[in-house]
């Protein structure tokens, strides 16, 4: 396959089902913008859908999902539509897949199975590559029983994405196994980020964490900020692998940006689960930049989605900036909270604006202080230099004496090292 999502060159069809049920939570049930969304992973799986259904039942069928007569219609449609793939808004369970794939004569996924499609993908570093081979080996395990005839097209296109099939199709505690070693690796990885991490603390460079809807113009944002060089699409899922960069603001001081894999209205528990290594970075950044499109009529259920999944990850005493992107083709704009700033990522309208936002929110107070530098401590005056404003040098017979401004941080550590200060 050259293409993800291929097979042998053309695009796969598919149909899209959905089930609303008032036995499901928000999080669970399908609707027809959810079915839309559906419809976008799937085109950016590089699939084609040639129709939709969409069941308002009272309960679940356990071994089906949907009921017979819904089945019927699936099935005229994937003839009609020469669909090869039947896939669920909703999560399904292996003996529901299997009952669906036997009813309906055509390979049934899952919205989990296709967003893991997606994020193969899109994963470019080694740590985002071991992110997605995590995930799929736990949903594979998962559904193994229930594989059904996802089993033999592997590597055939939509789903098959990923581990290989002689691994597939292995045992239980084979692919138990790839997941403890799987987990091994990533423990590594988090153990070099929280080392980045206590760096960072010690060095006093805050962090604005950068989150957002999918395709809301995060990556945008960080090329326009920093000249990251990301390649920024409108596509769903187009940033997968975390990127920081550095932004001196001013003279004096310096910000971390990160970008974050963009949130979806559905996106599975287990999902979040695999890339909390990724999106823990949120827990310590200094200031959150929540990028709102917009330009998307559903701006206001987005901006939801991505609150409650923060707040699900536990960042809820993070200072938050709504960062109202793409107001250069947007058809209103609302009324804004006092730290909030409309912007647009692309023309780069108010970024000026943004940033003083985020230095009034995670700059330390500054004191203006006198300092005497012993020569044997010449060492301290090429750190004032790097993390103080400087104002004043004179030298004496004892000190080199320096008047500059100091956050309280960089005070707390002269005054550690026993260097005599002075308030001015």
């Amino acid at each position: 396959m050259d293409r993800f999502g291929e097979k042998k060159g053309r695009e796969e069809k598919a149909v899209l089902v959905g089930l609303a049920s008032p036995v499901f939570d928000m999080s669970e049930n399908s609707d027809w913008e959810t079915l839309d969304e559906l419809e976008q992973l799937l085109e950016t799986a590089g699939g084609k859908c040639v129709g939709k259904v969409l069941q308002n039942r009272i309960s679940p069928d356990p071994g089906t999902l949907i009921g017979d007569g819904k089945i019927a219609e699936v099935r005229e449609l994937v003839e009609n539509g020469d669909a090869e793939l039947v896939i669920f808004d909703n999560e399904l369970s292996p003996s529901q897949i299997r009952n669906l794939e036997d009813a309906l004569g055509r390979t049934v996924l899952d919205r989990s199975a296709l967003i893991l499609d997606i994020f193969a993908q899109r994963a470019r570093t080694s740590e985002g590559r071991l992110q997605v081979e995590l995930a799929q080996y736990r949903y594979v395990l998962s559904k193994l029983s229930g594989m059904g005839k996802s089993m033999s097209r592997l590597g055939g296109g939509i789903g098959t994405r990923g581990p290989g099939e002689s691994q597939l199709e292995t045992d239980r505690r084979h692919i138990r196994r790839h997941i403890s070693r799987l987990e091994e690796e990533f423990e590594k990885i988090r153990k070099v980020r929280r080392v980045q991490r206590e760096r960072r603390i010690k060095a006093e460079i805050p962090v604005a964490a950068i989150v957002g809807y999918t395709n809301a113009g995060k990556s945008t944002l960080l090329n326009t900020l920093t000249g990251a060089g990301i390649e920024a699409n409108d596509r769903l899922f187009d940033t997968l692998d975390p990127t920081t960069r550095k932004l001196e603001i001013d003279d004096h001081f310096t910000v971390l940006f990160s970008d974050t894999v963009g949130f979806i209205r559905k996106l599975p528990h287990k999902l979040v689960e695999a890339f909390k290594a990724t999106l823990e970075e949120l827990c310590y950044a200094d200031v959150i930049l929540h990028v709102i499109d917009l330009s998307s009529p559903l701006w206001e259920e987005h901006a939801e989605v991505v609150e409650r999944l923060t707040a699900d990850l536990g960042v809820t005493e993070t200072p938050c900036i709504r960062v109202y992107n793409k107001t250069d083709i947007a058809e209103d704009i609302p009324p804004i909270r006092e730290n909030d700033v409309c912007i647009s990522a692309k023309n780069g309208t108010n970024i000026d604006k943004l940033l003083k936002e985020v230095k009034r929110l995670v700059q330390r107070p500054l004191m203006h202080l006198k300092i005497y530098i012993p020569y044997s401590e010449s060492g301290i005056v090429d750190t004032l230099y790097r993390e103080a404003k400087v104002g004043s040098t004179e030298y004496t017979g004892e000190f080199t004496v320096i008047q500059a401004l100091c956050d309280e941080a960089l005070y707390g550590r002269l005054r550690d090292r026993g260097i005599k200060t002075e308030k001015v």
